[in-house]
């Protein structure tokens, strides 16, 4: 079959790869209808998470069962279904606790408690290195799926898949920073980035109860995409200028919620890039910053951003005095996911509209140049195998 495949820095092919097969009584076999390229998928792509073996990509995909295992039964062949991006096993401590990103069974060989850079890492994801179970991703035709018992949810007849595509990843991602800071009714909310995860995030805001969402990015197409798709206010730039700009929408005191949607990857200069290589630090931490000193006093940051090392200059003393609320990490799909499709299915929300590029899995690696190079006003990118 076919598959997008990771090579090194900057370089993936579509190729030919061996086609999935059962492994486990738990796992099942889907064909790929669907499949996107996540901003996460980015880290690999630049080379800041590493890979060293080649590997097939991609944790946003749906499509129709093709086969399951002997203790698969909840799916049968020819159901179509959307898969969360964690693989979670159903059954451990974590798993029984809503917190299937931290499944104790699905990354054997680098799971534990500590969270090092390089070592005891969280549970599996699909496509998304070795330090995360080494499964192949869903940027394929087809993508063994494992504890499909528990995983995979099936999509109701005449629901087109962009509808419920983004319910892999970026939607419950979203929803989850805004979960995670507890809105009471009528908050500011600042959403840092209007990448596809900040969109999301901006569209949650309103449906659990903001007064107010005003979107952040340097990118004026994306802020544009956020006025529309999110009927957010929006500011454009970073640092001093953005802090003051959103000091002086909410009388000074700085937004009820800052979320932080854009992670390590923020926009930096060669001097900033040199300096944290020294460190032997992954990216920047500038978005977070900049999202502490514009929140309000007692004010939540929910964290959605990928950061992947530790971090020197973290403004500690600062979070302290102003008593800030964090909650940071990857989103537990499967706790959201079900009530996430029925306010899709309700039609109280639309997530597909954030689609700029859809094209055949074949053209993924000019799809990955122009995401990661933000050409041609791409905001999320579905490949189609």
């Amino acid at each position: 079959m076919k598959a997008v495949v990771y090579h090194k820095p900057k370089e993936i092919r579509v190729e030919d790869v061996d086609d999935p097969k059962i492994q486990d009584p738990r796992d099942a076999i889907v064909r790929v209808t669907s499949t996107a390229i996540c901003g996460s998928d980015l880290h690999i792509y630049n080379g800041t998470f590493p890979q060293a073996r080649p590997m097939v990509l991609g944790h946003e995909f749906m499509g129709v069962v093709e086969e399951v295992g002997k203790e698969v039964s909840t799916l049968k062949k020819g159901d179509r279904v959307v898969v969360p991006f964690p693989i979670a096993c159903g059954t451990c401590w974590f798993c029984h606790h809503d917190l299937p990103i931290h499944c104790e069974n699905s990354n054997p060989k680098h799971y534990g408690p500590e969270g090092g850079v390089l070592k005891e890492k969280g549970g599996g994801l699909f496509g998304y290195t070795d330090l995360y179970g080494g499964y192949d991703g869903g940027q394929a035709e087809a993508v063994r799926v494992p504890y499909a018992d528990y995983g995979p949810r099936k999509v109701p007849e005449g629901v087109p898949d962009e509808q419920v595509l983004f319910l892999t990843d970026i939607w419950p991602t979203g929803w989850a920073a805004l979960d995670w800071a507890q809105l009471r009714g009528g908050e500011t909310v600042a959403v840092f980035g209007c990448g596809p995860v900040g969109l999301m995030a901006q569209k949650a805001a309103w449906i659990q109860g903001a007064g107010r969402v005003i979107g952040i990015d340097i990118q004026e197409y994306r802020l544009e995409m956020a006025r529309k798709a999110a009927n957010a206010e929006t500011v454009k730039g970073k640092g001093d200028h953005v802090v003051q700009a959103i000091r002086d929408m909410t009388d000074g005191r700085g937004a009820d919620v800052c979320v932080d949607a854009v992670g390590m990857e923020a926009d930096i200069g060669a001097l900033r890039k040199a300096a944290a290589a020294i460190h032997l630090e992954a990216g920047t931490i500038d978005a977070l910053q900049t999202a502490i000193r514009a929140v309000r006093r007692g004010g939540a940051v929910p964290v959605v951003g990928v950061y992947g090392t530790s971090y020197d200059n973290f403004p500690w003393g600062q979070i302290f005095d102003k008593g800030l609320r964090f909650h940071a990490g990857q989103a537990p799909v499967h706790y959201y996911i079900d009530r996430l499709m029925q306010l899709i299915l309700e039609g109280k929300v639309t997530t597909h509209d954030i689609i700029t590029h859809t094209l055949p899995l074949s053209e993924a690696p000019n799809a990955y140049r122009i995401f990661n190079e933000k050409e041609d006003g791409c905001v999320k990118v579905v490949l189609k195998p």
